[in-house]
């Protein structure tokens, strides 16, 4: 096994471990840190619930900075990939024109889905 193998071994392990814990917090914060109403619905008052000496907020910190750990991990997979993604995208889309299109398309809607909680305000 080369040195670029072991290495995208390492990325691709590290982002499912990852994945298994942005998926993890996020079911904990869900199900079992529950919001104000459910708490008084189970307990009969509000409470405040921790999980390891973590609170529901500390938990939506982690799950958002494992989120940017699991994206920096997606962009040097994509980064070690490029030459085949670019490979098996001119075999699928042979029209240079199209494949040209559905790459701009496909960037622009990455971007607007990646930014748009910048983009929306909240309705108070």
């Amino acid at each position: 096994m080369n040195a670029k193998s072991k290495v995208n071994f390492i990325i691709d392990a590290l982002m499912f471990l990852v994945i298994m814990a942005v998926s993890g917090t996020g079911f904990l914060r869900k199900y079992v840190l529950l919001s104000g109403r459910e708490a008084k619905a189970i307990y009969g008052h509000n409470v405040n619930s921790y999980v390891l000496g973590i609170d529901k907020k500390g938990w939506a910190d982690i799950h958002l900075y494992l989120g940017f750990i699991l994206l920096g991990l997606l962009v040097l997979h994509i980064v070690f990939h490029w030459q085949v993604i670019k490979a098996m995208f001119r075999q699928l889309i042979q029209n240079q024109l199209t494949r040209q299109i559905l790459f701009w398309v496909f960037v622009i809607a990455s971007l607007v889905l990646l930014l748009f909680p910048f983009i929306l305000q909240p309705q108070v």
